[in-house]
């Protein structure tokens, strides 16, 4: 069974961006719930994956009862775990990977500029993304509820693998910033783990992952 991900950090190492209740609570009231609920689905059904991107890649093949809560319950676990990882105070961006987003989106201001639009005309709850697809071009996508892009990749030259996400159920916000979903957007730049972000790219890119 999947287990609730360790945090590198405390729940105040985010603020004033992130507050210590909201994490609190987003951790362990709504990611374990997630993670309860979607092991709980898995025992009942007899399902077992070897790892967690394994099931997200495969959910659309799988076929219970069940398939919806399962789908909602393995999004919720996989993007809030991928979610933690990609956020951390104070990193900067390397070159690297600056030329990257320079490459596909001009230049850093286009692409948090095209990155916030999108997240800002997102109705409901659900995901941002930045995606790198087989061809190894970025793309920002996003998702409703707990969808995510492996759940789409049907194929090796579908794939739009999650290099990061922003969170956009209220949850993960509103303690704080109430209806001011703008200002948690832009915030989100204060608290993005560059280096997280650029080891991941560069896993995908060398075929460590997927």
């Amino acid at each position: 069974m999947f287990q609730l991900p360790s945090l590198s950090y405390s729940y105040t190492s985010l603020e004033p961006y992130i507050d210590e209740e909201t994490m609190f609570i987003h951790y362990n009231k709504h990611h374990k719930n997630y993670l309860e609920n979607l092991n709980n689905i898995l025992i009942k059904n007899n399902i077992s994956y070897s790892s967690l991107e394994s099931l997200i890649k495969s959910i659309n093949k799988i076929d219970i009862k069940d398939i919806q809560q399962l789908k909602n319950h393995a999004g919720g676990h996989y993007n809030h775990s991928l979610f933690w990882k990609n956020i951390k105070l104070n990193t900067n961006i390397n070159n690297n990977f600056k030329k990257v987003i320079e490459k596909n989106f001009v230049n850093i201001k286009n692409f948090k500029n095209k990155f916030e639009k999108i997240a800002s005309m997102h109705f409901g709850s659900g995901w941002i993304w930045l995606v790198i697809r087989n061809d190894k071009k970025l793309e920002i996508v996003s998702t409703k509820n707990q969808d995510n892009t492996l759940m789409y990749s049907n194929s090796q030259d579908s794939i739009k693998y999650p290099i990061f996400g922003l969170d956009l159920w209220e949850h993960a916000y509103y303690l704080k910033y109430k209806n001011n979903r703008i200002a948690y957007i832009k915030n989100f730049w204060k608290i993005l783990n560059w280096d997280f972000v650029s080891k991941r790219y560069n896993n995908f890119v060398e075929k460590k992952l997927f």
